[in-house]
């Protein structure tokens, strides 16, 4: 009978992986794709790997159970569960990896978190190791390649989800929102929050946590251009891109802005910023109309991050 991860010695743990993804979905979306069997068979498996067969049961305790087989028909298998479950935030599955014998591999200790950001859903997946058979070190230090592309697939699946087509098709979506926020704060220090370099950096990216900020400037007038640029704690690199094409002190704003993920492009929109005060609040209305790129099927993910940070410049106000 094939011996079981559990009667096996454990020998080494190694240094954990920490992998970092901007996925434009919302995090309702990017959570289910983790947790239904249908969604993890069709992404968690490296580029050229398939996954056949899929057992997931979403709750703490609930099995995460799937075979992974190779092009060449060599096959392995996870056997593990949920023992962290917060829905849309947070999950942590205990994640054992044999061959097709039953021998035991590793252990992979998998934390998953997921917070809104510009663009979508910021994923972050550490996974840490323990080696159970010395011989396949070499499988845990390939693993930032096969999660690299294990991860394009996820990005591929969460499109597919939302009704987008894969990326690499030509396709364009658009969508329109509007919202609107009132502050206890005088519109002179609210317009500031969004034309200020100082104050903006406050609520729009900084506050994001495992951002590196690579490049942020602003010049608020007609024809001036604001960019911010960062790498998230996995590599992915984030860039907001934005020309001004109106700016009446105090009233209004108008500028068009593109979204890029590493070299893709994934989106151009034109947003507007209306500012007025009335007894002692000021009230901003943000209107977007965005054009959504080559399979990036926005489905409400972008109304939902502007939300996110107009609660963020709210806080920021109250400091």
């Amino acid at each position: 009978m094939p011996q079981t991860v559990e009667s096996k010695q454990e020998t080494a743990v190694m240094p954990p992986l920490k992998l970092s993804r901007v996925l434009h979905a919302r995090r309702e979306t990017v959570f289910r794709a983790w947790c239904a069997a249908e969604h993890v068979e069709r992404w968690f498996a490296p580029e050229t790997y398939t996954v056949p067969e899929a057992k997931i049961e979403p709750r703490i305790g609930g099995a995460f159970e799937l075979t992974m087989r190779s092009p060449a028909g060599e096959e392995h298998s996870i056997r593990g569960s949920f023992v962290e479950f917060v829905p849309d935030t947070r999950l942590v599955i205990d994640m054992n990896v044999a061959d097709s014998a039953g021998w035991p591999l590793f252990k992979a200790f998998t934390e998953i978190d997921l917070a809104d950001t510009l663009g979508g859903t910021q994923m972050n997946v550490t996974q840490t190791y323990t080696l159970v058979d010395p011989s396949k070190a070499w499988m845990i230090q390939g693993a930032p390649q096969g999660w690299a592309s294990t991860l394009d697939k996820l990005e591929k699946e969460v499109v597919r989800m939302q009704g987008g087509a894969e990326t690499g098709v030509r396709s364009v979506v658009h969508a329109m929102f509007s919202l609107e926020r009132k502050y206890d704060a005088p519109v002179a220090r609210v317009w500031a929050a969004f034309t200020d370099e100082a104050a903006k950096a406050k609520w729009f990216g900084s506050q994001v946590a495992k951002l590196e900020i690579l490049e942020r400037h602003m010049d608020v007038r007609p024809g001036g251009r604001e960019r911010l640029k960062g790498r998230w704690e996995g590599g992915t690199v984030s860039t907001f891109d934005a020309v001004y094409h109106d700016v009446i002190a105090q009233e209004r704003l108008v500028y068009s802005y593109e979204m890029h993920q590493g070299d893709k492009k994934i989106s151009v929109s034109l947003a507007t910023v209306q500012l007025s005060f009335n007894d002692g609040k000021t009230t901003v209305k943000v209107t977007e109309q965005g054009a959504f790129l080559d399979g990036y099927d926005d489905a409400g993910s972008r109304e939902h991050g502007t939300g996110h940070l107009l609660d963020a410049l709210g806080h920021s106000l109250a400091e």
